[in-house]
């Protein structure tokens, strides 16, 4: 009996590692967590209770900073308004776009700012940020940002890639974290975008990628 892909529907692969099973899309490259292994939400807020970061922590900052200087500033100005999309308990990146770069920021997080303050909004950004491999319905949020998004707007994301190979997977530190259910290719953050109807504009490969909502 074979799977389908959550995203696509293609028939999936599995890819049996130590800690878990996951579901490989050879069509969109999507890789899932078998529904087996998935945490709880309590479980899933322990995991994020553990991590502590502060905007005094000049190696965190940094860490954002990257981001913003390869996925977010070529593409926005400053002074914009600006969501950011799980934002975590420290919601440090808004507060370094509102500190340092003009940005009006709304946040939302599952756990730590329920309240849905992009309600009735557009922004000119939208950051989600090491937020994706979390989600077990990511194309459900990228329509979400889509009509989030202003004409033009930019959605930017970090997330780490998979390299589309199994042995490189299995060693993977990215899987190690439990809360982490999805993981991505560019061929899959290409097919999200067709789907959502944004157009992807810049990816390092790597971790960094960009959309415009044209």
């Amino acid at each position: 009996m074979h799977d389908s892909c959550l995203l696509c529907g293609s028939e999936t692969t599995l890819i049996h590692a130590k800690q878990a099973d996951y579901q490989y899309c050879p069509a969109c490259e999507f890789i899932s967590k078998d529904a087996r292994f998935l945490l709880t939400p309590v479980q899933e807020r322990q995991e994020y209770d553990l991590h502590q970061n502060s905007l005094e922590d000049p190696r965190y900052v940094a860490y954002f900073n990257r981001f913003l200087d390869s996925a977010v500033f070529p593409f926005v100005q400053k002074g914009r308004e600006a969501l950011d999309f799980g934002s975590g308990p420290t919601p440090v990146l808004s507060q370094l776009l509102e500190r340092d770069h003009g940005f009006t920021v709304d946040i939302y997080d599952l756990y730590y700012a329920q309240k849905k303050s992009y309600l009735g909004k557009t922004y000119d950004l939208i950051t989600c940020t090491e937020v994706l491999e979390h989600l077990n319905n990511p194309l459900e949020y990228f329509r979400l940002f889509k009509e989030l998004l202003k004409p033009n707007g930019i959605l930017s994301v970090m997330t780490q890639l998979h390299h589309n190979d199994a042995s490189h997977f299995l060693r993977w530190h990215y899987i190690q974290e439990a809360s982490h259910i999805s993981f991505y290719s560019n061929v899959t953050l290409g097919f999200l975008a067709k789907e959502a109807g944004l157009e992807m504009l810049y990816s390092d490969g790597i971790r960094y990628t960009a959309f415009s909502n044209r």
